[in-house]
């Protein structure tokens, strides 16, 4: 039976949890605040009884409750997992539950935030439920294979689902499950069943992908080991032309030449894999106009010549980045909804007006410091395969972030990548939670 004593408690932990606790606190305080001046007309002091009502704090007192909850589970089953995971996950969702909180009465929905919370709770049982589950990885590292085969499946039901909806319709890799109005993503699914079918594929073929065979002057890679790499670059470009998401086909590609040049050490690979796929992305584009037409929208945003409408989206989102100024309006003070998709594809920019460039910074600082710790636990990891599955699962994260803001800031064609944690969705969350259950255990070195 498992004790839990003064040595195993997670301090440090249980410590930076109160970081999303005061951010969740103070910003609720913030929002009343704004309300209330808002319904009264006129200034409203902080000692006014109607300002600490109870239910208005609900939503943060349920998020704080989930968090240590998940704290304490961990202090029974992973004692000497690492300590600032939970930490930065909570922050990101906090932002996200605080947000959805802020914009769902001004879009009409007043349960955005209930659900959003209801995805993170969720969300955190199933990342203890991970972190139980997976006491022994030799289960999943025995049955890649397997992993690939639903990861494939997954892409199947993806594409077969895409033939229902027009070319630019935003609920081509969506899949409604009944008549309850719940919704699926099997996308969010597919990029951990990948990171597992790589790590467990190049933890067996490393040295063969290492060193390849010299012909002249050149080595080339090992035509039966290259399958992989070349199966993964049709993939990625299957999804590209069939569900015209060229964010998941940046997300999957990318992902595996991450983890093929740590397993190898080669260049080769990233550079030979990048020119395929920007020829193959060529291709496309000439012979499929829903991808010239995405092109064109950023290409001509401001053209005063083209269609108004056309460019709207990109506009006003550069235009919330801009009117939030360094410190921004304050949260419940700017106008984020005049953004189009301001929960979803466009939650950066909704935060960076209402917390400005400062916020923005620190938000992408959280990113950050989630990357480098996946990355520190893929230095410590006990064998190859936890290496390259956390290096893999780190790069989900950090590519996410690093597509969708590329996209909200118009230096590429926008997608439907969400922003890890922050953007509304019940798939996206449940399966970023996943993830950081694994890393929690790959972060322990007896597994």
């Amino acid at each position: 039976m498992l004790k839990l004593t003064r040595s195993r408690y997670r301090w440090t932990e249980m410590w930076l949890l109160t970081l999303p606790s005061l951010f969740m606190l103070v910003g609720l305080l913030a929002l009343e605040i704004v309300d209330l001046n808002n319904k009264g007309g006129q200034s409203v002091t902080i000692d006014q009884k109607t300002l600490f009502q109870p239910t208005a704090f609900l939503a943060a007192f349920g998020l704080i409750a989930a968090l240590y909850g998940a704290h304490l589970a961990l202090c029974f089953i992973a004692p000497d997992a690492d300590q600032t995971l939970l930490p930065l996950a909570g922050t990101l969702s906090a932002i996200g539950v605080l947000m959805a909180l802020r914009l769902g009465p001004d879009l009409g929905q007043d349960s955005l935030g209930a659900k959003q919370l209801a995805f993170v709770i969720g969300g955190l049982v199933l990342c203890v439920v991970t972190v139980w589950g997976t006491r022994s990885l030799r289960w999943i590292r025995d049955f890649k294979y397997t992993w690939a085969i639903l990861g494939i499946v997954l892409v199947a039901v993806t594409l077969v689902n895409a033939r229902r909806y027009a070319a630019n319709a935003p609920s081509r890799d969506v899949l409604s499950l009944g008549s309850g109005g719940l919704s699926f993503q099997p996308s969010e699914l597919l990029k951990i069943c990948l990171v597992i079918f790589f790590a467990g594929y190049l933890a067996e073929n490393r040295e063969i992908l290492a060193e390849g065979y010299r012909i002249g002057p050149l080595t080339l890679p090992p035509i039966k080991q290259l399958g992989p790499l070349l199966a993964m670059l049709g993939i990625a470009l299957l999804i590209f032309l069939g569900v015209h998401e060229l964010g998941l086909a940046i997300l999957i590609f990318g992902l595996f030449l991450a983890m093929i040049y740590a397993a190898s050490g080669r260049m080769f690979y990233v550079v030979g894999g990048l020119i395929a796929f920007a020829i193959g992305a060529f291709v496309i584009y000439n012979f499929v106009g829903y991808a010239q037409q995405r092109v064109a929208i950023v290409a001509t945003a401001f053209d005063p010549a083209v269609e108004p409408n056309q460019g709207y989206q990109i506009v006003r989102g550069l235009i919330a980045f801009g009117t939030g100024g360094f410190f921004g309006t304050g949260l419940g003070l700017g106008q984020p909804t005049l953004v189009p998709a301001a929960t979803t594809d466009y939650i950066a920019a909704a935060f960076a007006e209402e917390f400005g460039f400062a916020g923005l910074l620190a938000l992408i600082g959280v990113f950050l410091l989630l990357v480098y710790r996946g990355m520190h636990i893929a230095t410590n990891g006990r064998d190859s395969f936890n290496k390259l599955m956390a290096i893999g699962l780190t790069s989900v994260f950090a590519l996410q972030t690093v597509v969708i803001l590329a996209g909200d800031l118009k230096l590429m064609p926008l997608t439907g990548v969400p922003l890890p944690f922050v953007a509304y969705g019940g798939s996206s969350l449940i399966a970023n939670f996943i993830i950081i259950g694994l890393m929690l255990r790959l972060s322990r070195t007896d597994v």
